[in-house]
């Protein structure tokens, strides 16, 4: 009986759940030629995954590295790179 006292009914919540806001993304710049992304873990692990082109990214994302910019992401991490200042950029070599 006490079990069925101390259930909160299917309808109600327990406590009221904050919405915890995503943290910032970090953005980096990228190394010359650099094609996997550099950045370590809590253990000081390397991550190193492959830095892809990102074309369509959310509206969080754009303002914060502006509108239509050249920028890559890391597969695992989701670390943002910008390209090298000293590289050619790629945004009209990539098109199709």
């Amino acid at each position: 009986m006490s079990e069925e006292n101390t259930a909160t009914p299917a309808g109600a919540s327990a406590a009221p759940v904050e919405e915890a806001k995503p943290a910032a993304p970090k953005v980096k710049t990228r190394k010359p030629k650099q094609r996997s992304c550099d950045e370590k873990d809590a253990k000081g692990k390397l991550c190193a995954g492959h830095l892809k082109r990102w074309f369509e990214y959310p509206a969080e994302i754009e303002a914060i590295v502006g509108k239509g910019a050249e920028i890559y992401r890391c597969e695992f991490c989701k670390v943002l790179y910008r390209p090298d200042p000293r590289q050619q950029p790629n945004s009209y070599t990539v098109r199709y």
